[in-house]
């Protein structure tokens, strides 16, 4: 391996984001306080603050970063099938056994004033998931692809939520089964 082929190390900035990311995915954000996400990031608590002023300033960053992360993981948006690849891609990623859920939701709902940064945050991710899904719709040539991004977006996030709660035994064949009934109808 040549010199060009190693990755530099993670920035303490990323090592921080990475670390809550996962605390708060898996715990929840207001149960995971900031010396912990210090300690487990092995970041001084200067390095931190010099990141993030505030705990909330972590969640925010961490909301973009899982978005970013999401948008990279998923299938072209302008293919002939766009949404429906979208969907399956979606099944498969709440099949997995890690899956707890949706960070967005989590967000949302530990941080249920609409004015608090996390809310608007996780917030302003779902309303550019509507428009993605809208577009997708377009790109597969549904009828009402504003209405289909709704009603799919509904059903997704009733299958994130039933994997918070049921773990994998969500209802994942229903939920299969109500998106393919959505798409089917607008073609």
């Amino acid at each position: 391996m040549s010199t060009a082929e190693i990755a530099p190390p993670p920035s303490a900035r990323d090592r921080i984001i990475a670390t809550a990311g996962r605390l708060f995915y898996h715990e929840g954000y207001r149960a995971v306080g900031v010396d912990r996400v210090i300690a487990e990031a092995d970041v001084a608590k200067a390095t931190f603050y010099r990141h993030f002023p505030s705990k909330d300033d972590l969640i925010v960053a961490w909301v973009g970063a899982a978005e970013k992360g999401m948008a990279a993981g998923q299938p072209p948006a302008d293919g002939p099938t766009a949404l429906s690849d979208y969907v399956q891609a979606t099944l498969a990623l709440a099949r997995r056994p890690a899956c707890v859920g949706c960070t967005y939701q989590g967000a949302a709902g530990e941080f249920a004033a609409q004015d608090h940064p996390a809310h608007r945050a996780a917030c302003g991710v779902k309303a550019r998931v509507i428009a993605d899904l809208a577009a997708r719709a377009r790109a597969q040539g549904l009828r009402n692809p504003d209405e289909v991004a709704e009603e799919v977006f509904l059903v997704i996030e009733g299958l994130w939520a039933a994997c918070r709660m049921f773990g994998p035994d969500a209802p994942f064949a229903a939920a299969e089964r109500a998106l393919s009934r959505i798409i089917t109808a607008a073609s």
